[in-house]
């Protein structure tokens, strides 16, 4: 594009950048059905059990979107790692939708019921790397290749698509080394390379043509910026059969950015939303008492994140809960908090972590004695079994997402705080919210909602059901007001109620 410039006039080349850019705009639509908020990453679930949960569970709770694993074929590592471990979904050996999770027709089928009932999908794609040295592997789809000599000929690469083997190691410093070396292993393909880029391109296209709404691009950090945005360009357009004519796929990137690093998350901003990993650190830190949540009132640009439109939020993924320190379904009270005040304020694309239960850092999701993944049954509370955890259809996480699509586009206001960790505030006159992360203190105020006079249901507690509450209620009073009460010895660390969950 850069040397087409300079054979055209300057104001056609002006008119081709002003497209480019509305191109890279449009790149950050996650194409949510209106009324909808927050993509579930569904860590290692089948198509089929996801097609499910889209149709009985996440279209009636408000859900937007979904995060699959990673779709392409892999090595099945039962000869080499008889435990299934989860990781060997990040190393492709070709780019057929085939693997644990299901076939290509099955993954078809899976995309087009969710969309059927506006429930998104958004693919983990895999490109910086294809395996490491991994030994004599055989694909799900039945592939072959040689990874000590990087060839692997169901896509075909040989060695010559990749960059020379060198280690990024602990060398986070020199920003060549981090995009051209190793990520532990993984043979580093070269993306500035015409034909690499026409195979990467080509995989995109098929998971489009299947009517998906987007990517999220792992290891975006360790690819240099100027390929991927021309790799993104040459995307197609979104299927017309689900979304309007010259829809761009939605595009968020795995970029790890802790800071003291010269490779930043806004590097990617230009032509995609990055994933914004500050955020569920330092809200965990928060949470966990190591910082008061007084300061969280100006959360969000205040606190040094990303803008909210180029922000991808959550408080977990799968591998911050193996290897961070952030707040995971292992501390239920904490982590609800912290997902609650995600979902309580008006900042970034947010996104919930759906795991299984695991008790290593490698451990595959629930399987067989043969490998193949357990179905995701459904209790009679609502609750998953099988080794699922579910943390989406746990009552105060689902609750909390129709409480931000009630509270769409209205303010924070009528913040309050005790000096430490006690806060509420208000969502115009739709919501209110109040959270208690003080030890062995209980939480007894009587504040200003910012809501009408009236009966409500706390969406943490319990719901409105049949013009009842199922867990507390609070009553608001004529001037906005109400006697709001969260103890220490509760379940639950925060209250909210919301314009939905008016009772009177």
């Amino acid at each position: 594009m850069r040397a087409l410039l300079l054979l055209v006039p300057a104001l056609a080349a002006a008119a081709l950048v002003t497209r480019d850019a509305d191109r890279d705009l449009k790149q950050k639509d996650p194409h949510w059905v209106e009324g909808r908020n927050t993509i579930v990453q569904m860590f290692e679930w089948k198509f089929s059990d996801i097609a499910a949960e889209c149709e009985r569970f996440l279209a009636p709770a408000g859900y937007a979107g979904v995060q699959t694993s990673p779709v392409n074929e892999c090595p099945d590592m039962k000869n080499n790692n008889p435990s299934r471990p989860w990781w060997e979904r990040y190393q492709p050996m070709s780019y057929k939708i085939v693997g644990r999770s299901g076939t290509e027709q099955e993954f078809a089928d899976m995309v087009r019921r969710c969309n059927n009932v506006g429930v998104r999908i958004y693919i983990d794609v895999v490109f910086n790397h294809m395996t490491g040295n991994v030994q004599d592997p055989i694909g799900y789809g039945g592939d072959t290749a040689d990874p000590q000599n990087k060839y692997y000929p169901a896509v075909p690469y040989t060695s010559e698509n990749f960059h020379a083997t060198c280690d990024i190691g602990s060398n986070y410093q020199d920003a060549s080394v981090v995009r051209n070396c190793e990520l532990t292993g993984l043979h580093d393909l070269d993306q500035s390379q015409p034909y690499v880029r026409e195979k990467i391109i080509e995989f995109l296209n098929s998971l489009v043509s299947h009517g998906v709404a987007g990517f999220r691009v792992d290891a975006a950090k360790h690819m240099w910026p100027a390929d991927l945005e021309y790799i993104y360009s040459q995307v197609d357009d979104l299927s017309t059969e689900f979304f309007p004519s010259n829809s761009r796929p939605f595009v968020y990137q795995e970029v790890i950015d802790h800071g003291g690093e010269p490779i930043h998350s806004y590097d990617y901003t230009s032509f995609g939303v990055s994933t914004e990993f500050k955020y569920g650190s330092m809200l965990s830190d928060c949470f966990k008492g190591n910082n008061d949540i007084h300061w969280l009132k100006n959360w969000g640009t205040g606190w040094g994140l990303l803008d909210s439109s180029s922000a991808l939020a959550f408080i977990d993924n799968h591998d911050t809960q193996r290897d961070g320190d952030v707040l995971t379904y292992k501390t239920p009270k904490l982590y609800k908090m912290a997902v609650a005040f995600m979902l309580s304020w008006p900042y970034g694309i947010t996104r919930i972590t759906s795991s299984y239960a695991f008790t290593n850092r490698d451990v595959g999701p629930p399987a067989d004695s043969d490998g193949n993944i357990l179905d995701v049954t459904i209790n009679s509370d609502n609750t998953c079994g099988n080794g699922w955890v579910c943390e989406h259809r746990w009552r105060q996480v689902s609750n909390m997402v129709g409480f931000r699509n009630t509270v769409a586009g209205t303010a924070v206001e009528n913040w309050w705080d005790n000096g430490k960790q006690q806060i509420a505030f208000s969502r115009g006159n739709s919501g209110f919210m109040a959270f208690n992360d003080q030890y062995n203190t209980d939480f007894k105020e009587t504040l200003q909602t910012g809501l009408p006079q009236g009966v409500y249901c706390d969406l943490a507690s319990g719901s409105l059901y049949n013009g009842s509450c199922s867990g507390k209620s609070v009553t608001v009073n004529s001037d906005g007001t109400a006697y709001i009460e969260i103890l220490d010895s509760e379940q639950d660390g925060f209250l909210a109620i919301s314009s939905a969950s008016k009772q009177s």
